[in-house]
């Protein structure tokens, strides 16, 4: 988003205060990481000098929101989710009657009410907003950070299919697996650790813990096709990840999930669409990207032709300029 709105001509200037650096995991302390937020938001507390057209708060933004409110200026904010929807519907780690649920949809409400426009990443994902609080609501998509996430793709010589997440609920690691299995002679790659536990990984498939931010690009670059997200979740047919724009920014061939969010973007030529929480139509789709190299070259081309079209930097960095110049 920052790099996007210079891109535009936009002069950002930004506030941040630190909180996670040298934590490699963030709420192993739950004490230290509270007294670590509780002083940064104190820091941010305190009025900035000068003069601002608007101040847009970014993710995890909702405890910013009256922070930002002190500045005297339109406040934009960029929250990307729903921390009710997250936490209670999507993730399960609170029911939906208890007081944590109420607790977390109130802090909702709080911040979308109290921004003058809250931007969400996809018209679905804006309904959900509006029924929390947020009484205006633009959209513009997530896209991807171009100074790293450039094309570069080609057909590999041997075909690996790419996933890289956090593997939460929504990116459906049970059905890339239950895929595999049902494929014995694709291989995957499986890139990433998080709250789904990963169990019975098949022997076609490698698992890597961890691959630095800066050195995604070079995997997205090598890989057969990328796989985005395959959840069954309400959430999960709301949201177009960061993995699939910038797979499509680096020109790989996309295969994810047909959900309303996705189709916001993608149709079935620019990527293989298939059902949600869907094994065999998964391992038919990377099948048939593995066996036909025409099929995987139109599919990474018009992939990538639809994001310079719809989601690159300077098509966001024109839509954040209208919103901000707006708000």
């Amino acid at each position: 988003m920052i790099s996007a709105l210079r891109r535009a001509g936009v002069e950002v200037e930004e506030r941040h205060q630190p909180v996670w650096e040298g934590q490699e995991h963030k709420f192993a302390a739950r004490a230290g990481a509270a007294v670590r937020l509780l002083a940064a938001e104190a820091r941010l507390w305190r009025r900035p000098r000068g003069e601002w057209d608007a101040v847009v708060v970014g993710y995890p933004g909702h405890a910013d929101v009256p922070a930002a409110r002190r500045v005297g200026a339109p406040v934009v904010l960029n929250p990307l989710v729903s921390l009710w929807d997250t936490l209670v519907l999507d993730r399960a780690r609170f029911s939906r009657s208890s007081p944590a649920a109420r607790a977390l949809r109130a802090f909702d409400r709080f911040a979308f009410s109290r921004a003058d426009v809250v931007v969400a990443d996809t018209a679905a994902h804006a309904e959900l907003f509006r029924t929390l609080g947020a009484s205006r609501v633009e959209v513009a998509l997530v896209g991807a950070e171009e100074r790293l996430f450039t094309r570069g793709w080609s057909r590999p010589a041997q075909f690996v299919a790419l996933f890289v997440g956090k593997l939460i609920p929504l990116h459906g690691v049970e059905t890339i697996l239950a895929a595999a299995r049902a494929a014995p002679e694709l291989r995957l790659r499986l890139v990433g650790s998080g709250q789904v536990a990963v169990r019975d990984v098949p022997p076609n498939v490698e698992r890597v813990e961890w691959v630095p931010y800066e050195h995604l690009a070079v995997q997205y670059h090598r890989c057969g096709c990328a796989l985005g997200v395959f959840g069954t979740s309400e959430k999960a047919a709301r949201v177009i990840p960061n993995k699939v724009f910038q797979a499509l920014a680096c020109g790989a061939p996309v295969v994810t999930a047909d959900t309303p969010a996705a189709r916001e973007l993608l149709d079935d030529e620019s990527a293989l669409l298939v059902p949600q929480g869907d094994p065999r139509a998964l391992a038919e789709a990377v099948r048939a990207l593995a066996t036909n190299p025409s099929l995987q070259q139109s599919v990474a081309s018009s992939g990538h032709a639809r994001y310079r079209e719809r989601a690159s930097e300077d098509v966001l960095g024109a839509r954040w300029r209208e919103i901000v110049a707006h708000a």
